[in-house]
């Protein structure tokens, strides 16, 4: 029986993605935490800030003291950050403050420094207000950040960097995500060696190093198992010691060549193969399936190939992994710098720099796409969509960009 017709890249996402649920939780430190989805609420545990304080430096004072200008007022005293107020401010009266020093008791309000002209006098001198000013002008409200006890972080929030910095603020250094994805990596090809090997005729693995890279980026722990000669035992030798991990990535072999031995391999392991091509270019000999909990991706061997399908098909699900709801990357729109043709029947992922021209975003691609070559994904930022139906794209046309995670 013919294999079946290559898949469309949107089902193959939906067939990764259907029943791919994150890992089991654990406790992980906040610095390693950045990218995962969190497994359940946080609560805050600190009011923050605890009191109101200052948004500037300047003069904490009675905004009834102040609704005309010019206002002359007498300084009472000075609270810097991390200092508590020592008096409360009456009618007539001023105390010097520094942004985010709590705000002494009796003060509604802060005038800015660049609004005040000081005056001498005893003790602590007087100031004179330039402005009226408002109830709460430049006054930040306890709480403003958090109140103790409500919800901080709801479950499945993708932690950022302000969000960890919101955690790091309630006194957490670690915080309950799913655990890291176990990827096992591995090469197979006669015509391979290490990159520490002197080549001697033959080409260097930069496939390992590339995919290790992007899952490390994407959350998971990295383990390159090495490379697979071609032989079906190898092969399979190699892909045996991998299927324990949570995931599985091959490259090369997986195409219909005399030495592609992938996909027998997988099939003699009882890897239940979901689909075996992807209706794409770069990348249309994708696999992907299923032993149990682990899932496998035969990933192909042209390097920029092996790029394009990982972030299409392999960091969506490593994200999912991760408790990420919504994995798969973002489109942006902007217009075609150039004139576009192909024929029907594969969607095209051109590697494009994106760029700012007349106020609009613009695609203009690479000079090369070839996908035997790494150099032909260096300095893209995007992936340009065209969609599988489409034969052409004029210069100017709107088109569909997706970010790659590749890059700086």
């Amino acid at each position: 029986m013919p294999d079946p017709a290559p898949l469309p890249a949107a089902e193959a996402q939906d067939r990764i993605l259907h029943d791919l649920a994150p890992l089991p939780e654990v406790w992980l430190a906040l610095e390693d935490a950045l990218g995962f989805g969190l497994t359940s609420d946080v609560p805050a545990r600190r009011t923050q800030p605890p009191w109101d304080n200052s948004a500037m430096d300047g003069y904490a004072l009675r905004s009834a003291d102040a609704g005309r200008a010019p206002v002359t007022l007498r300084v009472v005293g000075v609270v810097h950050a991390g200092d508590q107020p020592t008096r409360a401010v009456g009618p007539g009266e001023a105390v010097r403050i520094m942004t985010g020093a709590p705000m002494p008791p009796g003060a509604d309000a802060v005038v800015m420094q660049e609004r005040t002209r000081a005056l001498p006098g005893e003790e602590l001198g007087a100031v004179e207000v330039q402005e009226v000013v408002a109830v709460r002008q430049n006054v930040r409200d306890a709480g403003e950040d958090a109140r103790a006890g409500e919800v901080l972080l709801p479950a499945g929030t993708v932690l950022g960097i302000p969000e960890l910095a919101l955690l790091a603020g309630q006194g957490l250094a670690s915080v309950r995500v799913p655990q890291r994805p176990r990827v096992a990596i591995l090469a197979t090809g006669d015509e391979l060696c290490r990159p520490d090997e002197e080549p001697a005729g033959r080409i260097v693995d930069t496939n390992s190093v590339a995919i290790a890279l992007g899952v490390r980026r994407a959350g998971g722990i990295p383990h390159v198992l090495g490379i697979a000669r071609d032989r079906i035992e190898d092969v399979e030798r190699l892909i045996r010691t991998a299927l324990d991990y949570d995931v599985v990535l091959t490259s090369a072999g997986a195409s219909v060549g005399e030495h592609d031995h992938v996909r027998p391999a997988l099939e003699r392991l009882g890897v239940a193969v979901d689909f075996w091509r992807v209706a794409i270019k770069p990348g249309k000999p994708l696999a992907f399936g299923r032993r149990g909990a682990t899932r496998v991706f035969a990933l192909p061997g042209n390097p920029t190939s092996s790029l394009v399908t990982f972030e299409l098909f392999v960091r969506p699900a490593l994200l999912r992994l991760i408790g990420r709801l919504d994995p798969l990357p973002r489109p942006v729109q902007a217009r075609s710098g150039v004139d576009l043709r192909k024929n029907k029947g594969l969607a095209h992922f051109i590697r494009v720099v994106l760029s700012w021209r007349e106020g609009e975003p613009w695609a203009d691609p690479l000079p090369t796409q070839t996908s035997g070559a790494v150099r032909s994904a260096v300095s893209a930022t995007h992936l340009l969509h065209f969609p599988m139906d489409a034969m052409s794209v004029r210069r100017g046309d709107p088109v569909q960009l997706l970010p790659v995670g590749w890059g700086p």
